[in-house]
């Protein structure tokens, strides 16, 4: 009997965590000593907010990313909560606005000025006032402007819609009250159509957050889970929490059926929360305990066993909370896949880890940085709340690309379905140039530039698209590939339509020159000089 290894080939294998240097940390940071499960931190492009102490009521930091270093003892604080910040997050479509909810029972939204802070910031934007208890968990809507979520502990999912002039709230749009406990984690799906929670009575609740039905619950008495996570556009969920015998454990589920995890794992024997981090893009899984040093991370397959374990980026210094840079802050020079800021009690320092891929090149790498969602919205709240659904708009990360359009992501369609619908449309403006003028440009090439020349461009560059060459590109076999295809031919076709209309002016030019050339010919010929002055 021959024994044959199991080797599984991925680009991620070799992934390692890379902590910051001292002086790219954050040194003498007060964090909050908060013992609520949350992560007590928030990271955009611009900003890292942090949940910090603060006598008489509740407060944050926000400190600007590139201000490392110590911080000043008397730097200013966020701070017009009465009670103790429990929860913050980033307006994903507006990186100067911020989310906080307290143990006061109100939320509040706070506009931040692109300027440094200069003393404390006591005027928020908005109130939310709803909750009859304090306000544990804020998470903003993933494709949806001006929409918030929040739970309370009065057992309420509240639905807010900010889309108003009024500067306090004074009830929700809609109440969801299908939980009979305190509500520990929220995660939404992609598109924003469905509600996942976790609740005190540990059971995983799929809800639909316009109508307030539970959809799916788990009942599973084997795994009490704790905090819970949409994994993409997999149709899964993961949740993380405890065993029977108190092991810390996460479990995969099924979706459309939640009555057994279609796998679980026992991590170990610790106590603390773990917190579950996924990437879409690379589909990729990241494990963060409470009160550990460790991060764990996983690569998510739809194929059995789900789950492959790749490592472990260990240290000394156990995080308190965590922060994630969203994808489009990331140094994607450095092959940089996913960002962490640790929060250190211990020596209060935030530590930012880097997680990166080894790689000899130092071009940008198209394979491990997929089109990923834009800081745009793709519906507006009353286009939400009247039923509607939509993917997030996409960008590609490479440095200098524009925002892919919004057209390409139709409502009311998940994006694996609108791939063929959509490719049509990119190829409809080139009819324009020809409708504006009185010729078709097409043919004003055919007659007036040179057949020589027009060989030589579309020979030199028809056949490449962003450095690829079409034609021995093998065809696409995943959805993400597909995207990556659709928008190289995207930009091709700009780039076409660009040199379309260069070519048609440089024909207009060669038009006047000629008729200037005969218009001079003519009147030559119609006034000789007289011989004697030859």
């Amino acid at each position: 009997m021959s024994w044959h290894p199991q080797y599984r080939s991925s680009k991620f294998r070799h992934v390692y965590g890379k902590p910051a240097s001292k002086e790219n940390c954050y040194d003498s940071v007060p964090i909050t000593h908060s013992v609520h499960d949350n992560h007590f931190c928030a990271v955009n492009p611009h900003f890292i907010a942090v949940v910090t102490e603060c006598a008489g009521g509740g407060a944050f930091l926000v400190i600007p990313l590139h201000q490392t270093g110590k911080l000043d003892p008397h730097y200013p604080k966020v701070c017009g909560h009465r009670g103790n910040v429990l929860d913050i997050k980033w307006n994903p479509f507006n990186d100067f606005e911020i989310a906080s909810c307290s143990e006061d029972a109100t939320i509040k939204i706070w506009n931040i000025p692109k300027q440094l802070l200069t003393r404390n910031l006591t005027t928020y934007r908005k109130e939310l006032i709803g909750h009859a208890r304090r306000v544990g968990l804020v998470e903003w809507h993933p494709t949806t402007a001006n929409i918030l979520f929040s739970a309370g502990y009065d057992y309420k999912v509240m639905v807010w819609n900010l889309d108003t002039k009024d500067s306090v709230i004074a009830g929700p749009v809609k109440t969801i009250n299908c939980h009979q406990d305190m509500i520990l984690s929220m995660s939404f799906n992609t598109n924003g159509s469905l509600l996942a929670t976790t609740c005190k009575d540990r059971k995983i609740r799929i809800v639909d957050p316009r109508l307030g039905i539970v959809l799916q619950e788990a009942s599973y008495k084997g795994h009490r889970a704790n905090k819970v996570l949409f994994l993409g556009n997999l149709k899964k969920l993961l949740s993380t929490g405890t065993s029977r015998w108190n092991n810390r454990q996460m479990a995969l589920w099924d979706q459309e059926n939640l009555s057994v995890p279609l796998t679980e794992e026992d991590l170990d024997g610790s106590s603390g929360v773990l917190f579950p981090f996924f990437d879409s893009d690379t589909s990729m899984l990241y494990i963060v305990g409470k009160g550990d040093g460790n991060i764990r991370y996983y690569e998510v397959s739809m194929e059995k066993p789900h789950l492959t374990y790749l490592t472990e980026y260990r240290s000394y210094n156990p995080q308190k909370g965590i922060g994630i840079m969203p994808k489009r802050g990331l140094d994607v020079s450095s092959c940089e896949i996913f960002r962490f800021y640790k929060l250190i009690t211990t020596k209060s320092l935030i530590e930012p880890v880097s997680m990166i891929v080894p790689r000899r090149s130092e071009s940008y790498q198209e394979d491990i940085y997929p089109p990923t969602a834009a800081a745009q919205p793709s519906l507006t709240a009353h286009e939400w709340l009247s039923g509607m659904n939509r993917g997030p708009i996409m960008m590609s990360l490479r440095p200098g690309s524009e925002l892919l359009d919004s057209q390409t992501l139709p409502p009311e369609r998940p994006l694996s379905n609108s791939m063929v619908q959509v490719s049509p449309q990119p190829l409809e403006p080139m009819k324009q140039p020809a409708e504006d003028g009185d010729q078709a440009p097409f043919s004003l090439l055919e007659e007036k530039v040179p057949k020589w020349t027009a060989e030589h461009h579309l020979g030199e560059k028809s056949c490449l698209t962003n450095g690829f060459d079409v034609f021995k590109c093998s065809p696409p076999k995943t959805e993400n590939e597909l995207l990556q295809m659709f928008y190289r031919q995207q930009e091709e076709i700009r780039r076409l339509r660009e040199l379309l209309i260069q070519r048609e002016v440089q024909t207009k030019q060669l038009e006047l020159e000629i008729k200037n050339l005969r218009m001079a010919l003519s009147s030559a010929l119609l006034h000789p000089c007289p011989q004697g002055h030859q």
